[in-house]
């Protein structure tokens, strides 16, 4: 009997040690991790300077209030802000990625109070997009563009409109008096590894200046380097300067953490900066930011700057599209994504597949049978998330398990 809800569709494995890109079950049996917590184990598991300064924090304090002032949460902000963003602005740490999104949300609510409509009305509409997927709280659900995550939670959060992604003109269209704001992954994770393009991206900047809209960046499973940037939007559009940008997963390397930022531009004659509109008692989190989680955040940040690991991502990422390009192989129709956030789209036609299962899932069940874990992003696309430091041999092994794989399944 189980006492846990079941909220999840569990592979039939159990962890239980993990060491760099290897993860063990409870037979004794090692694993190439190709899921890294799905982009969460950014340095992979148990790196040791990640376990170090955990332990090294949680002899010293764990937690304290975030009504006293805490070191180590000042000095992430500061290292978030000046080394990756790279644009004056202000950080807000929370415990996930789906906190962090709704206070993303929260910081659009509060622009749209400050400059409301012409009538004087507050915005308070958030555009986002189709095949999205920005958490399950209710108010990151409803910003979510997928039916499936929303089924049985209705009514939902209003204050909504999905468009098609990559869509510029259905974007300008859906704009309205209400709108305050857009939203968006510039890779789609859940979605099908989706990238935005570089002409949309400026697209919805422009559109954001021309509106008055806040340009809200999801980068929870596409940031802090995975992309072999240090910011997912910088590898399709650099010069990009969001309002907001959430994060989550790989910033804390598998410690729980959330966080988001809000930019200092003026938005107003009077000198107000955008990240003054989040004021005292206007948001709040019990245990976000607290010393023990900073710490962790603090040394995989470092290990990503001192190990140069965005140029670890870049090469393998190479290494992947050149040997998965080689093969020709009829299973694999394409590969999405940027860095180590890649995505093979499977051709269903090509692939001996049970009745009732999907492409993807169905090979992710063959390839842990084979000891390789990876994770599906939709029905028909298989998507690698090693940890940013996988090695060279460690990728050939992973590709040698691929192939064997496919070609195990291909119909002839």
């Amino acid at each position: 009997m189980s006492y846990l809800l079941p909220t999840y569709a569990n592979f039939p494995l159990t962890a239980v040690r993990g060491e760099g890109v290897r993860l063990w079950d409870d037979a004794g049996d090692s694993y190439l991790d190709f899921c890294a917590g799905i982009a969460t184990c950014s340095i992979g598991h148990c790196h040791p300077k990640l376990s170090q300064a955990i332990s090294t924090q949680a002899s010293t304090l764990m937690h304290c209030s975030n009504l006293y002032q805490i070191p180590q949460q000042k000095e992430l902000a500061r290292t978030l802000v000046e080394d990756f963003v790279k644009t004056p602005g202000k950080i807000f740490f929370g415990n996930s990625g789906a906190e962090a999104n709704d206070g993303m949300i929260k910081a659009a609510r509060r622009y749209g109070h400050a400059k409301p409509d012409q009538d004087g009305k507050a915005r308070y509409e958030v555009i986002t997009f189709n095949l999205s997927f920005h958490g399950r709280t209710l108010g990151s659900m409803a910003a979510t563009g997928q039916q499936k995550v929303q089924e049985g939670f209705a009514p939902l959060l209003p204050g909504f409109r999905h468009v098609p992604f990559n869509d510029l003109d259905a974007l300008r269209e859906a704009i309205n008096d209400s709108t305050v704001g857009i939203m968006l992954e510039p890779i789609q994770g859940e979605g099908g590894v989706n990238v935005a393009t570089a002409d949309f991206l400026k697209g919805i900047a422009e559109l954001c200046a021309e509106n008055d809209l806040l340009l809200m960046l999801d980068e929870i499973q596409c940031g802090i380097g995975r992309t072999g940037t240090d910011m997912g939007w910088q590898s399709i559009c650099p010069e990009l300067k969001p309002d907001t940008i959430s994060w989550a997963k790989g910033l804390g390397g598998g410690f729980p953490i959330g966080a988001f930022y809000v930019s200092d531009r003026v938005i107003d004659a009077d000198g107000t900066e955008l990240s003054s509109l989040m004021s005292a008692g206007s948001h709040g989190s019990t245990y976000g930011g607290n010393p023990l989680a900073c710490a962790a955040a603090l040394a995989v940040l470092e290990e990503i700057q001192s190990a140069e690991l965005t140029g670890n991502v870049q090469q393998r990422e190479q290494q992947i599209r050149t040997a998965i390009t080689s093969w020709e192989h009829p299973v694999i129709t394409e590969i999405r994504g940027k860095g180590l956030l890649l995505g093979f789209g499977l051709n269903s036609e090509a692939l001996d597949v049970p009745e009732g299962a999907t492409p993807a899932a169905y090979l992710c069940t063959k390839l842990m049978a084979n000891k390789l874990l990876t994770v599906p992003a939709g029905p028909e696309t298989l998507r690698w998330l090693p940890p940013l430091n996988v090695t060279e041999a460690e990728v050939s092994e992973a590709l040698e398990i691929l192939k064997n794989t496919l070609d195990s399944l291909a119909i002839c």
